[in-house]
């Protein structure tokens, strides 16, 4: 990268608006070929010295006295000119630095500090020359000791040599210090788990016709080099993931690399060893729960062009390619791909915006496609819609039977399963096949209360009740917060404590005294804590080690077992009741996604969905497989409320210890709002300020402040404004949080 000014143009590492700029400074000699463009520095800023991203170079616009560069992080770029370019468009549309941006981008190889280097230590001199300098070192017999050693074993450090010679480490510098020995520093690997497997070519599975049509368009499309989204449609079971890896081979075989993302880390033992099986030492995986060094081997492999195949989870979509041509989506309507927390970016928005820079394809895939996206595939649209309307080798779709839970209380069955599942799940065990049981809380029981006085048993810093494990403790599942059970009423004294509402513990431990032959599995969070446990659940439930796998979202989607016959939903109401507007679209996907788990293999499937509200069409339509009468339904309730896809949403949430503070402050916004948008007149509806749904989370209040408008950019001014302004106000005491397009309100 050549140098176009004799001033480097830095950003500033701090997450702060007003400082989001480029800031100039001088390079000293020393540093002349060391700073380039994609590199970190350490500047003056202030009274302080802070690290800084060197951007560019030029001249300042002012007289100022320029500040010299004193140092210099890295030896080589850590982002390209691309990802530099999507750092400030995710500034502008997130509303956050450019520093946020690229410290979000860069996260695997800002926690690591520059790369590992080990210190060996070799002789320093030719080894006849050291044997007649050992003849003479009788009254230091250590150091004797330690050369003869470093002369047997070159390359140990120092505090190796000094354990294998048997001496102390001093003993190693005074050699060193005499010129005896010498001390080289060596790059080396950081993480040796995995080995460098070579590409195997293997063969993938035929494909049907849908899929053909599907594959072609797709490949056109990568084979142009020119910026296409397409939304692969296809039913449960109907081969998408065999798309995505043919056109992830067409994408190698055009010189480019390619990035899947799957919204779950329990997702990820399964498509790597499909993407190992086909591609070998060139698959890269990236997601949170590797070690940190890990993570940064990986990135690093990635960035050097060794691994041009990556498979992730949603922080995936900053991998440091240098040609992307695919970036895949699967499952794109999960709203896991939306950090929930302080840069709140979306990795389907991110693959489009590199795709668009880079000249490449985005292929989303989904069973359940999110209506943002659905909408887009209308004459005229972004997205050209790919269908797959069928299960792979003809296998059909299971049936699904919704039954109504009011019958079962009116005759008499209050348990957590009807009679009708209890057959089913027994008739599946005499046959020796298996059962999924989905409920997407875990837990024991979800709430606690004192039947005397009423007293629901709540975290002491969130708004949220407690939820009873078996462990005999009551746990938040917001900020973890655990206490043992009371034995009485906090309260009131009273002996009176029951337990209501049923978890994925409370599955298990019902299911074990139903069925007492069955081998069971729980899959939540709680059974997944430990490292490696995601893979080992579901390994063993693969090798058919278990009957019955219980558990939340997490088997929902995305996993692919044959022997699986029976999907009983608990209570498919879990999610249609929450205070959200899309509560009935993931209600919907929910359903349908787990549904597909049922007869993926040779015998043929059953669903159960138990629900006390078998009326509603979200229900109705994934008993049914049918996505269009679904869309039919929302599609009015969103446009007649003004919610997306048929208009953009802001969500403003002010924080504090304070609940008089916060409430304050978000008033104040609104009046700033208000006042904004009285001089500009744009079409923008504010709702709000309220208390959030979970009004205190980890000892901080919460409110919010929604805002609706129809096109993005005017609502991200306004916002900008409104913030510009808090900032300027010392009297200002809550934190603000922007969400732009929230995935929930919660």
């Amino acid at each position: 990268m050549e140098k176009i000014g004799p001033f480097a143009e830095v950003i500033i590492a701090l997450n702060a608006r007003r400082t989001d700029r480029v800031f100039h400074y001088a390079v000293p000699d020393e540093f002349h070929d060391q700073v380039i463009v994609g590199v970190r520095v350490i500047v003056p800023f202030g009274s302080r010295r802070l690290s800084g991203y060197v951007t560019g170079f030029g001249f300042p616009e002012s007289t100022v006295k320029v500040k010299e560069i004193a140092g210099v992080m890295d030896s080589e770029p850590v982002f390209t000119p691309e990802l530099l370019e999507l750092a400030r468009w995710m500034a502008v549309n997130y509303l956050c630095s450019t520093a946020e941006a690229l410290q979000r981008i860069l996260s695997p190889r800002l926690l690591v500090k520059g790369a590992r280097e080990v210190k060996q230590v070799h002789p320093a001199l030719p080894e006849t020359e050291l044997r007649e300098v050992l003849s003479s070192m009788v009254r230091v017999p250590k150091q004797a000791a330690a050369l003869k050693k470093a002369l047997a074993c070159p390359g140990l450090t120092r505090k190796e040599l000094a354990v294998a010679a048997e001496v102390s480490t001093s003993v190693i510098n005074a050699l060193i210090k005499k010129g005896l020995l010498t001390v080289s520093a060596v790059k080396v690997p950081r993480y040796t788990g995995r080995v460098e497997q070579p590409v195997v070519k293997t063969k993938g599975l035929t494909l049907n016709v849908d899929q053909e049509n599907a594959l072609s368009r797709v490949a056109g499309g990568i084979r142009q080099g020119v910026f296409n989204t397409f939304l692969l449609h296809g039913v449960t079971g109907s081969g998408k993931t065999e798309v995505y890896m043919r056109a992830i081979t067409v994408a190698l075989e055009a010189g480019r690399q390619a990035v899947t993302l799957v919204p779950e880390i329990s997702l990820t033992p399964q498509m790597i060893e499909l993407f190992r099986e086909r591609f070998g030492g060139q698959v890269a995986v990236l997601h949170s729960a590797l070690p940190v060094r890990q993570r940064f081997d990986e990135w690093q492999r990635i960035k050097e062009g060794r691994a041009p195949v990556v498979l992730g989870t949603r922080s995936a979509i900053f991998a440091p390619l240098t040609r992307p041509g695919l970036f895949v989506i699967d499952e794109e309507h999960e709203s896991s791909y939306k950090q929930d927390d302080h840069l709140r970016y979306h990795a389907r928005e991110i693959a489009l915006k590199r795709a668009q820079l880079a000249g490449a394809t985005v292929l989303l895939g989904s069973a359940t496609p999110s209506l943002e996206s659905r909408i887009r595939t209308s004459p005229g649209g972004p997205y050209q819609l790919l269908k797959l309307n069928s299960r792979v080798v003809g296998r059909p779709l299971p049936p699904v039977k919704v039954v109504d839970m009011r019958r079962e209380v009116k005759e008499g069955n209050c348990g957590i399963f009807s009679r009708e599942l209890i057959d089913s799940i027994n008739w599946c065990l005499a046959s020796r096949e298996q059962v999924l049981l989905f409920l997407n809380r875990r837990g024991f029981s979800t709430f606690v209360i004192c039947r005397e006085c009423g007293l629901v048993l709540k975290c002491s810093r969130c708004d949220i009740s407690l939820t009873y494990h078996r462990d005999g403790r009551l746990r938040c599942h917001y900020c973890n917060y655990h206490v043992k059970t009371p034995q009485l009423c906090p309260d009131c004294g009273g002996h009176n404590i029951r337990y209501f509402g049923a978890g994925t513990q409370k599955v298990e431990a019902e299911a074990g005294n139903l069925f007492p032959g069955a081998r069971i599995l729980r899959m939540d969070s709680d059974s997944t804590a430990r490292k490696g446990a995601h893979a080992q659940i579901i390994n063993a439930f693969q090798d058919r080690q278990a009957d019955i796998l219980i558990g939340t979202q997490m088997i929902a989607k995305g996993l692919d077992f044959p022997g699986v016959t029976l999907v009983g939903v608990i209570n498919a109401d879990t999610t249609l009741h929450m205070p959200d507007f899309r509560a009935a679209e993931r209600t919907f996907q929910l359903l349908t996604q787990v549904a597909g788990r049922a007869g993926r293999g040779s015998l043929p499937g059953k669903v159960l969905i138990q629900t006390f509200n078998p009326e509603h069409y979200s229900i109705t339509a994934a008993a049914a497989h049918d996505c269009n009468r679904f869309y039919l339904n929302e599609l009015p309730v969103r446009r007649s409320l003004g919610y997306p896809p048929f208009s953009h949403l802001a969500r403003l949430l002010f924080t504090h210890e304070h609940e008089e503070e916060v409430k304050k402050g978000a008033v104040q916004a609104k009046e700033l709002l208000k006042e904004i948008l009285s001089v500009d007149d744009r079409k923008i509806s504010l709702l709000g300020p309220a208390a959030a749904p979970l009004n205190k989370i980890k000892d901080r209040f919460r409110w919010q402040l929604v805002i609706k408008a129809l096109r993005r950019e005017i609502l991200r001014d306004v916002i900008r404004e409104c913030l510009s302004r808090l900032e300027r106000d010392r009297a200002f005491k809550p934190v603000v949080n922007v969400d732009i397009n929230p995935q929930g309100m919660l």
